[in-house]
């Protein structure tokens, strides 16, 4: 708890040196827009889910983002969503899942994080990371969240880390983009959460070397 509040303090600090240089434009960097990132990814086929309404979008403040489900030949599934945000200046962040699935219906049964070895990029080495683990409910329904939060090639899964860090690029490099990944896999009939954790793994490892062409570094 005390570690939490000194965090948080911190970055109240930090935040008086963001709002001096707030009326400076913030540089836009290149990538590619998510709705070129692929439909395949090794033996996983994606789906194009329906775009979200105007009042959701409204919600969220994205700039851009991808809703899909990729499934593999026995049938798995794994549903991915990444949301980008150009800047983070004025109301529009990050809404975490934490408050988002529950506002959906969906109960929380557990928590905790995961830690990974993927490929940092198409050809690059591996690289270890931690992201959220989130295990929910909803009726006889239930699935397994995994999610983290990216940023100029840094992978966060803590809320508190992540805000210090928006903070900390801001005043670095003048810049506050940023994006969520989140992926969802279900839990079905006598199905484990472990199970799911592995089908959830498999993707993100498919997944997690080409977000570097599409989330800016």
């Amino acid at each position: 708890m005390l570690g939490r509040a000194l965090i948080l303090f911190v970055c109240m600090l930090i935040s008086a040196g963001v709002v001096a240089r707030a009326d400076r434009a913030e540089p836009v960097p290149i990538r590619q827009t998510l709705d070129h990132f692929p439909m395949t990814l090794g033996e996983w086929r994606g789906v194009q889910e329906p775009p979200f309404s105007k009042d959701i979008l409204a919600v969220l403040g994205v700039d851009d983002y991808l809703t899909r489900v990729y499934l593999r030949p026995d049938r798995s599934g794994a549903g991915l969503y990444i949301g980008y945000y150009k800047i983070q200046r004025e109301g529009d962040t990050m809404h975490s899942p934490l408050n988002c699935l529950p506002g959906a219906g969906w109960d929380p049964l557990s928590k905790g994080y995961l830690h990974l070895t993927v490929d940092s990029a198409v050809g690059a080495p591996a690289r270890d990371i931690e992201v959220n683990r989130y295990l929910i409910q909803k009726g006889l329904d239930k699935q397994l969240v995994l999610y983290w939060y990216q940023a100029h090639n840094r992978v966060v899964a803590s809320e508190y880390w992540g805000k210090f860090y928006l903070v900390a690029d801001a005043m670095r490099m003048n810049r506050t983009d940023g994006s969520l990944v989140r992926v969802i896999t279900p839990i079905a009939g006598t199905g484990t959460d472990a199970g799911a954790e592995n089908i959830a793994v498999d993707f993100v490892k498919k997944m997690f070397p080409l977000l570097a062409e599409y989330l800016p570094t």
